[in-house]
């Protein structure tokens, strides 16, 4: 009952010795006698060595003892000694040819096993693992080649994966920035850097599609990354080729070395630079473009990701230029709306009232004529007369101008056509020269405007006798606007013309609508020189916005 635990605890013991030889020859660094050991080729050498040696022993004894010199015991001994050489030999042999280059071996598989890179050794110490020595080093090499490709693949995606989260990042902005940014030129100017930072461009514009299929240019970044608004680059150079040039188009078609002497400026050509287009799109309209100006071989050629994160962003941009047309165009409606209301409420109210005092005018000159009344009273009937019948047309054209359609394209097309009609309905020569595209007025601005421009037609077309008029629009600068309208008419002396009371109400209208808009209004005349009306209109959210 006793033995089996007996038993147990020899093979116990027996388990930790060899353990422990085991690791004794690892802590000694021998690897040749660990392979022996794990091979099971040690103790049989031992054994070998230990029974010449023995041998050799029992002979020096002999010999010793018997003091007899004998041929049979030289021949063994000489034998004993050869023996033991031969195995000495075989030991030296067998550790340089086998041990030691197995052992180097086995070193370098678990370097190769871990992932270490392995410096080529000499297959001359091999000794018969040459071949095998050679299968490894070449192993090596292609595990080498292996993980140096890896790591500039591991290093390419993670650039990209950067790049990717920058993108996004970008398109959350853009999606967050829609609703809160009041001024579009404004939010398209600074996604055009951002554009320009995300694919290193050398330069960048950005162009609207207006409603008339006009391309209005925003703005652009030149070749020393200065932004331009579209005030700062007017006047645009116009090439040899008839190219309009802003200080952001860089790309030649022609000859780069002649246009860039001509232009005084440096040009391109398709060889150097591409131009990337990243549009602005919403329900399938193309609303605006960006143009990128990039280095050669550019985006298009294995750059899918980055195509596809510019035409999010474009897209998300073209909801932000529809949203702003959109919220224009229902502010536009409003007030036409209101207008068209008030209209009518004059119509049905005060219109009604004046055709009846004018009726009653009527009766009254009717009774005087037939009754004996003083010159005097018979002047004042008709003052009163002509005074209810000014203020009747002056209503009359006022309910018209509520009723009239406003452009949708803004102030410019307005007055362009406002002028137009006016000349065909009265065959004056009349001229409109605007030298900006597109105001930043707000509606209420470019309504007060129009109607001021609107009035001043009439008045010259009642009183001046002109035989030429000009309607002017200058931009003077951001967010500040001259109105002109100047004739070559009759004129009148001091700021307001003479006249029976009740006439000439429109000047005081007119400088009523100004004040309503924050604008001022300057009336100037001689006579025989002509009269000149001139409106400055500034809008104080658009100036506030360059001063910040």
């Amino acid at each position: 009952m006793n033995k089996a635990p007996t038993h147990a605890g020899e093979g116990d013991r027996s388990q930790d010795q060899m353990a422990w030889i085991e690791g004794w020859i690892d802590s000694k660094h021998w690897p040749s006698l660990r392979i022996l050991f794990t091979g099971n080729l040690l103790l049989p050498i031992l054994i070998l060595g230990g029974s010449v040696v023995v041998s050799l022993v029992m002979v020096l004894v002999l010999s010793i003892y018997q003091q007899e010199t004998s041929s049979l015991y030289l021949l063994l001994l000489i034998s004993i000694v050869t023996t033991l050489f031969s195995l000495g030999l075989v030991l030296v042999r067998l550790r340089s040819q086998l041990l030691r280059p197995l052992a180097s071996l086995e070193q370098i598989v678990n370097q190769v096993c871990q992932g270490e890179p392995v410096a080529s050794k000499g297959h001359e110490q091999t000794g018969v693992l040459s071949g095998m020595a050679r299968d490894i080093d070449s192993l090596s090499e292609e595990l080498t080649d292996i993980y140096e490709d890896m790591e500039v693949r591991v290093a390419r995606q993670t650039s990209r994966l950067a790049q990717k989260t920058t993108s996004l990042q970008v398109l959350y902005d853009v999606a967050a920035g829609i609703n809160q940014s009041e001024n579009l030129d404004e939010l398209l100017l600074e996604y055009m850097g951002v554009f320009k930072r995300m694919v290193s461009a050398r330069s960048a514009t950005v162009h609207l599609v207006l409603p008339d299929d006009r391309v209005r240019q925003v703005g652009c970044i030149d070749l020393q990354g200065r932004l331009y608004n579209e005030q700062e680059m007017l006047p645009i150079k116009l090439c040899q080729c008839g190219i309009a040039l802003s200080p952001g188009d860089i790309l030649c078609s022609q000859d780069a070395g002649i246009c860039t002497q001509r232009n005084k400026r440096p040009m391109f050509s398709t060889d150097q630079v591409e131009r990337v287009s990243v549009p602005m799109w919403y329900h399938g309209d193309v609303l605006g473009f960006y143009h990128l100006y990039v280095d050669k071989p550019g985006i298009y050629d294995g750059r899918e990701d980055v195509l596809d994160i510019l035409n999010t962003i474009g897209s998300h941009l073209g909801m932000a230029v529809a949203k702003q047309r959109s919220d224009s165009e229902a502010r536009r409606l409003s007030i036409v709306e209101e207008r068209t209301s008030l209209a009518h409420e004059l119509h049905d109210s005060l219109a009604q009232t004046l055709a009846s005092l004018r009726f009653q005018v009527r009766m009254l000159e009717e009774t005087m004529q037939s009754d004996p009344v003083s010159e005097k009273a018979i002047q004042e009937a008709k003052r009163i007369h002509n005074g209810l019948d000014e203020a009747h047309d002056e209503l009359r054209e006022l309910i018209n101008s509520f009723r009239a359609p406003f452009d949708q394209r803004g102030l410019v097309p307005a007055l362009s056509k406002l002028v137009e009609r006016f000349n065909q309905e009265t065959g004056i020569p009349a001229f409109f020269q605007p030298d900006c595209i597109k105001t930043d007025l707000d509606t209420s601005q470019e309504m007060q405007a129009l109607r001021i421009v609107q009035e001043a037609l009439a008045n010259i077309r009642k009183h001046a006798k002109a035989h030429t008029i000009r309607v002017l629009l200058r931009c003077r600068s951001p967010g500040s606007y001259l109105i002109l309208v100047e004739d070559d008419g009759v004129g009148f002396e001091g700021a307001v013309p003479q006249g029976n009371p009740g006439e000439h109400i429109g000047l005081s209208i007119m400088e009523e609508r100004a004040r309503r808009v924050g604008g001022e209004l300057s009336i100037e005349s001689e006579p025989g020189e002509g009269t000149r009306v001139e409106l400055v209109i500034r809008n104080e959210k658009s100036e506030a916005s360059l001063q910040r």
